[in-house]
C-alpha cells in the first residue's frame, strides 16, 4: 500500500499535494469544532468550521476535477453550495441583529 502511495506521489506530486493540503484542511474541520466544543463545554459549532469546509472542498473539488472523479466531483460541488449558502445565513443574522441562531457567541 505505501509502495502505490509512492507511486502515485512521484507520477503527480503538485496534484497529490493539492489534494492531500485540501484533506488536511478539510479535515481540520472537525479538530476545529472539537476544539470549540471543548473549550466551552458543549457542541459548538464555530464560523471558522464554515470557512474551512468551504475552502478544503473547493481544493477537493478541484482535485477531484482533474481526476476526473465524477463520484467526488457530485459531491465536493454539493458541499461547496451547502456551505456558501451556511455562510450567507451567518452573515444575514449578523446584519439583521438576528443572533439567536448563532448563539450570541461568534467566534
Amino acid at each position: 500500500m505505501f509502495e502505490s502511495v509512492v507511486n502515485e506521489l512521484s507520477k503527480e506530486p503538485v496534484w497529490m499535494t493539492i489534494g492531500l493540503f485540501g484533506q488536511l484542511v478539510f479535515g481540520g474541520r472537525f479538530v476545529l469544532q472539537w476544539i470549540a466544543s471543548e473549550i466551552k463545554k458543549r457542541s459548538h459549532i464555530p464560523v471558522a468550521f464554515w470557512y474551512l469546509s468551504l475552502v478544503g472542498s473547493i481544493i477537493l473539488l478541484a482535485y477531484s476535477l482533474h481526476r476526473r472523479d465524477p463520484i467526488f466531483i457530485l459531491g465536493f460541488s454539493l458541499n461547496t453550495v451547502i456551505y456558501v449558502r451556511n455562510l450567507h445565513l451567518i452573515s444575514k443574522h449578523k446584519k439583521t441583529g438576528d443572533i439567536t441562531s448563532i448563539e450570541n457567541d461568534e467566534d
